[in-house]
């Protein structure tokens, strides 16, 4: 009940954690925790959080089989994560339960026309569009100035070939999924909110969060984001306070540790750091893992 009054007032972080405790009270009703599932995917969605949505939703319709709005979650997620084969499949095994709910059936046909045309969904910001943001039509330059935030706008051919969306993120072979169609947005008391893309480069997964407040610590969406466990954290090391955080100077080829106690907008600022295609990026590792020791064997590394 407090999630779903969270959910109401669109306060989807503190849905997310009250869902989450609900989850923690593992009451043995399938059908409850079925719910709770559900209505966090809801949430994880409402925050950009597409992977973490698509895997609650995959866990409620383990439980629940016939749970439509669990089967309507995933297939949201599919759609926004470019998996049109996917969705197309949550679509029909949905429409099996109810052949006349007008969402599963206007997606499946939104999502058969997009995998045959083999286009990306939603690419509401193409780079004409970002460098119209260059001119202040979108996003202008003096918001960016006044707050000593490098953008670099313009592609490479290679980028531009990838999507007509935001490009695809390439570090050490390992690709993100694209965020396309994120956009930057300036509230009312002129404050910018951000899409962000975290990368998990152990694991090859990612998360996205739509609208990172420029004032928002990282800390706060990592507490968020890792209410619970993610299912491919087999050796349970990604816990909010058990996680380093970087990004990546690319011309100079060196790594730059983020405190996670810093908000959004102190990292943007750092004078090495440059927001790629509309989206900042970070990297997120399990503390003194083997992993990061060899990811960072050879690297110049500037920690904290």
């Amino acid at each position: 009940n407090e999630g779903n009054e969270y959910f109401k007032e669109k306060d989807y972080g503190r849905a997310v954690a009250a869902y989450s405790e609900g989850l923690r009270r593992r009451c043995g009703d399938a059908e409850l925790d079925a719910v709770l599932l559900t209505n966090r995917a809801a949430a994880h969605f409402h925050l950009g959080n597409y992977r973490s949505a698509l895997n609650d939703a995959i866990q409620a319709k383990k439980l629940k089989p016939a749970h439509l709005k669990a089967i309507i979650r995933g297939a949201l997620c599919h759609m926004e994560l470019k998996n049109f084969v996917e969705a197309i499949a949550w679509c029909e095994e949905g429409l099996q339960i109810d052949s006349t709910e007008k969402k599963l059936v206007e997606m499946r046909a939104k999502a058969d026309k997009l995998k045959l045309e083999g286009t990306f969904l939603g690419t509401q910001t193409d780079f004409s569009t970002r460098r119209k943001c260059q001119g202040g039509a979108v996003m202008g330059t003096d918001l960016l100035c006044e707050r000593n935030i490098k953008l670099v706008l313009e592609p490479s051919d290679e980028e531009e070939e990838v999507s007509d969306g935001l490009a695809e993120i390439s570090l050490d072979g390992f690709h993100s999924g694209s965020a396309t169609g994120a956009k930057v947005h300036l509230d009312a008391d002129g404050n910018l909110s951000w899409p962000v893309l975290f990368l998990y480069p152990e694991h090859e997964q990612t998360d996205f969060t739509m609208a990172f407040h420029e004032n928002s610590r990282f800390i706060d969406h990592l507490m968020v984001m890792f209410a619970e466990l993610p299912p491919w954290d087999l050796e349970k090391k990604y816990l909010p306070n058990n996680l380093e955080l970087y990004f990546e100077d690319e011309e100079r080829e060196e790594m730059y540790e983020v405190n996670p106690e810093h908000t959004l907008l102190q990292v943007l600022q750092h004078e090495r750091y440059f927001v790629k295609a509309g989206t900042p990026t970070v990297l997120v590792f399990a503390k003194r893992s083997p992993f990061s020791k060899k990811y960072f064997s050879g690297k110049k590394v500037h920690r904290l």
